[in-house]
């Protein structure tokens, strides 16, 4: 049996520049420094730091497995130096999401987004990193349903004997800390009435009939960890293609769809999802709006052959249009739903706040 590698993508906002829009290279400088060291040591197998907008994202192979402590410290100690960067730099909300003064074994319930899958490597190992700003893990919802289940969107569930049979969707109900296997196409339904709720129902990972992982999202939701809204959540999702899976293109084509997602300015609007190219990854109107970038990578003996900038492309020119033109649609709503999302949808936010200074003035009517 072939030896195993783990692929890490771990991230966190630990400083904005300028305010929420993009990351100073520094911070990139740094956290670079602290993985080539940990690379040197024999920890790793190989690396890449990128950035989405103002999120730092450590891309990382090795063979510690899913959940690995040495691996999550590793992350964290990259992003509390960081931190440090950011603060002498006086950046924006520098460690904003890191919600704990200590590591506890994980960075899971402690602020960073994670998605990590293990798997044996085939003959030719295609992953796309989709790495995300302004948003919350909802987002990934209708893509990878589009991916996984839709045969408009993917020919290889019609025509591919090895994706025939269909996928299995683990969902995770975020408020209630629980998790549904579904099985496509036969419960296509019940899937699509849970991922529908794209606040509380999210789609962590997707495996074939055989048992094969084929994508693994983040599901993490700073403001149910903090209690109040500390910074938005800024998903990361790692997409295995090709032979058997469904191929590269297939996996990009719901993205030409600018779906509308929460997040946006304060995490508190809904906006369209831009895809982009790297250097165009940096929100700025009404922090927005939202951005998806698409990382591509050829995985050799856990080396990371990459990667390929996959939305640096003119096919997806359109598809940026349409968001700029819901941009201003939606922005056109000011302060009004469904532009903003709605009350139950702020709780997190300054609303209890502004409610308790006000409710002794309510009067029965």
């Amino acid at each position: 049996m072939a030896e195993k590698i783990t692929l890490s993508v771990i991230k966190a906002d630990v400083g904005g520049f300028v305010g929420h829009s993009s990351i100073h290279n520094d911070l990139l400088e740094t956290a670079k420094d602290r993985l080539s060291n940990a690379l040197e040591k024999g920890l790793l197998i190989d690396f890449h730091v990128t950035r989405c907008g103002d999120d730092l994202e450590l891309i990382m192979t090795h063979k510690h497995g899913v959940d690995a402590e040495k691996i999550h410290k590793l992350s964290w100690n990259t992003f509390v130096a960081c931190t440090e960067v950011a603060k002498k730099l006086k950046m924006y909300g520098a460690g904003q999401d890191l919600l704990s003064d200590a590591f506890t074994g994980t960075v899971k319930g402690i602020g960073p987004g994670v998605a990590e899958m293990e798997f044996e490597e085939r003959k030719s190992e295609p992953v796309i990193i989709f790495m995300a700003d302004k948003t919350s893990p909802g987002a990934w919802n209708l893509p990878l349903y589009k991916i996984f289940a839709d045969p408009f969107n993917t020919a290889g569930l019609v025509i591919d004997p090895a994706m025939h049979e269909g996928f299995i969707f683990e969902v995770v109900d975020v408020y209630e800390h629980k998790k549904i296997n579904l099985s496509t196409p036969e419960e296509t339904y019940d899937l699509l009435m849970f991922i529908g709720a794209m606040r509380r129902f999210m789609i962590r990972a997707v495996y074939r009939k055989d048992g094969m992982i084929a994508a693994v999202a983040s599901t993490q939701k700073l403001s149910l960890i903090a209690g109040k809204y500390v910074g938005k959540d800024d998903p990361v999702l790692i997409v295995r293609t090709q032979a058997g899976l469904p191929a590269v293109g297939e996996v990009l084509e719901p993205f030409a769809f600018s779906h509308i997602v929460e997040g946006w300015m304060r995490g508190s609007h809904h906006g369209p999802m831009m895809p982009v190219a790297f250097y165009e990854a940096n929100p700025s109107r009404f922090d927005g709006p939202p951005r998806v970038i698409a990382a591509g990578f050829q995985i050799a003996n856990g080396k990371l052959i990459g990667p390929r900038d996959l939305f640096d492309d003119p096919a997806f020119d359109k598809a940026r249009s349409r968001a700029n033109e819901i941009a201003n649609y939606l922005r056109y709503h000011g302060p009004f739903e469904p532009h903003r999302l709605g009350l139950e949808d702020l709780e997190y936010t300054t609303m209890p706040q502004l409610m308790k200074k006000l409710e002794k003035r309510f009067e029965p009517e």
